[in-house]
């Protein structure tokens, strides 16, 4: 995913969610199997084979490994060649693997194979004409779209290298690309409003606002003309002159595109799009909605016993928060104990820099004891930044965005500091463990610098594994001694009661008619969340369904097996070699991970 999944508390930036990017050429037929080979050879010669087709359709996904081969283009984004390109893919894929007997595979191949199975299969699932026909015609809301992806990446401060004078002039290229796409994406508009699927009133609102603030910007100072700003030494006075006239002619293309976009959404498409905004509401969205779960959380649950169990988790929660009030003597009820933090000057940074200090601290206290609790470091550095201010009123309270396989570019921490009265302090340590270390950076940077891996472990991951290991740092606190602070536990319940929320509110809104109203209402009285805060889970919630589920249920998932192991193994448990076993293979389906864990147990204990 190569965009910000996730608003308010918590996002990652991976591997793109964006329908695939082909070019026009179809997909390479590949070679049968060579009989001669052993299974393991057979397996990763198809491994290979899938990567490398995979790359030539996905133009991005080889930049953001740091390969800057094609890398003038962003591929051809919602055409039919892209589609059918990427489906005849995946149908190979299958193909070739039901070609190689499992049997004889030693247990770190079956893994594999285990894995590459389960992800093309989902993969092919989503790449039905029925699937197409309910996605495809909503190709942009405020969180997946490459109108607010794109500014950053081609600033000159995102991933997009800007060293060489070809790296300028791929950027130009690319930018053709990109205005290409957007007439595309009106056109996939159009059709879901002549078949009856739209987007929310609310979604679209909020494009219009994101695009109408990006145009506000002056040309000269917008991101995409960052790039003419810090020029290498080495150009030619002509050639930064030169390059800086294109740049903003290119600059103006994307405003003209943009604005089209603008108009389009606001003055035709925003009338026609639905009021409710529950997936079950729109036409096929119950069966989209229940795909998703399963597509989320990689397990076989239903609405109502993910509904039961958010519940479940919310009064647990909000118990050990009474406590917390009873230790720092608060006297009033809980709300008013929220209302308190909320509102008190002493828990709101006072400035940006103070604010950035404060990740900074936090940052070397956990990298003086992280080695306690991993064998396993990752080579990439990890920095922390904040979001650029022209686009953080958008952006999540903070993201990860990972760095190169080979460690030399960084992994990246953001945090948010639109609105500073709302970034609580105490939520710092725990934002900190799960965008940073040991949370995202170690996840993925450990799994894509593994050259051991076959690529599609190395870089891709189920949401419920990546968000669920995130969350389960975050726990590590405690062992840290992070928590002894309460106003860091309060920080760090509160945002497990935002997860356990998640559960109640993703599957009120979408699979029993809640209102927007209704799930703000239950967020602020069960939270000390403030106000602009749950507005934005709430809005993201509607946006993308049942991605915020993935969370909390990877998290209580890869808790359990922690416990189970614990309890098998006793005074054996080695809290660095669990660390290693759930870690060193990417980012498995929970299934898959559960059963590797059983399996180093038994190897353990002789069972």
């Amino acid at each position: 995913m190569t965009l910000r999944l996730a608003l308010a508390a918590s996002t990652v930036l991976l591997l793109s969610p964006l329908p695939a990017m082909a070019q026009t050429t179809p997909a390479s037929a590949s070679a049968q199997p060579d009989q001669s080979q052993s299974e393991h050879a057979k397996l990763f010669a198809l491994f290979d084979d899938a990567d490398a087709r995979e790359l030539e359709l996905n133009p991005l996904s080889r930049l953001f490994r740091g390969d800057e081969e094609n890398a003038g283009r962003l591929g051809d984004l919602l055409t039919d060649s892209s589609f059918l390109a990427s489906r005849t893919d995946i149908k190979l894929n299958l193909a070739l693997l039901a070609q190689i007997d499992r049997a004889k595979l030693d247990a770190t191949d079956q893994l594999a194979y285990d894995v590459f199975k389960y992800t093309q299969e989902r993969a092919l699932e989503g790449y039905s004409d029925e699937i197409r026909a309910l996605t495809e015609v909503r190709p942009l809301n405020h969180f997946f779209g490459l109108h607010t992806f794109y500014p950053t990446f081609a600033s000159g401060t995102g991933v997009a290298p800007f060293k060489t004078m070809a790296n300028y002039e791929d950027n130009l290229t690319r930018h053709d690309d990109y205005v290409a796409f957007i007439g595309r994406a009106i056109a996939k508009f159009r059709e879901g409003m002549k078949s009856g699927v739209v987007e929310t009133k609310l979604t679209v609102g909020i494009m219009v606002t994101q695009l109408d603030t990006q145009l506000a910007q002056p040309i000269g100072e917008s991101q995409y003309m960052g790039p003419t700003k810090t020029f290498p030494e080495s150009f030619s006075a002509e050639d930064k002159a030169r390059l800086t006239a294109a740049y903003e002619a290119k600059t103006k293309e994307i405003y003209a595109a943009n604005t089209r976009l603008r108009d389009f959404l606001r003055d035709e498409y925003l009338p026609a799009a639905r009021d409710s905004i529950g997936l079950s509401q729109m036409k096929g969205g119950d069966k989209l909605y229940a795909r998703a779960i399963e597509e989320s959380t990689t397990l076989p649950l239903d609405a109502e016993t993910i509904h039961k169990l958010g519940l479940s988790e919310v009064t647990r929660i909000k118990s050990e928060l009474e406590k917390l009030k009873k230790e720092v003597k608060f006297k009033g009820t809980l709300t008013q104990f929220f209302d308190y933090v909320r509102t008190d000057p002493k828990f709101q940074p006072k400035t940006r820099e103070g604010l950035t200090q404060n990740f900074y601290d936090i940052g070397k206290q956990v990298d003086a004891k992280i080695g306690d609790y991993f064998s396993l470091i990752p080579k990439s550095p990890l920095e922390i930044r904040p979001y650029d201010p022209t686009t953080e009123k958008f952006e999540a309270g903070g993201s990860y965005q990972q760095g190169s396989p080979d460690g030399k570019r960084p992994g990246v921490f953001y945090f948010n500091a639109y609105d500073l009265p709302s970034r609580l302090t105490p939520g710092n340590v725990t934002l900190y463990l799960h965008e940073g270390s040991p949370g995202h950076h170690f996840q993925i940077s450990l799994a894509q610098e593994n050259e051991a891996l076959p690529a599609f472990m190395r870089y891709g991951g189920t949401t419920a594994f990546v968000e669920g290991w995130a969350l389960y740092a975050e726990t590590l606190g405690n062992e840290m001694g992070f928590y002894k602070d309460p106003w860091n536990r309060y920080g760090t319940l509160q945002d497990e009661q935002l997860r356990a929320m998640r559960l109640v509110v993703d599957t009120g809104i979408h699979a029993k008619g809640w209102t927007r109203d209704q799930a703000i209402d239950f967020m602020m009285a069960n939270s000390g969340m403030t106000r602009t805060e749950v507005v934005a889970e709430v809005d993201r919630y509607i946006a993308i369904p049942s991605q915020a589920l993935a969370y909390k249920i990877g998290a209580l998932k890869i808790q359990e097996l922690r416990n189970r192991a614990q309890t098998k193994l006793g005074a054996k448990f080695d809290i660095k070699a669990f660390h290693e076993q759930v870690l060193n293979t990417g980012g498995l389906p929970l299934t898959v991970l559960e059963a590797k864990i059983d399996r180093w147990i038994a190897a353990q204990t002789g069972n």
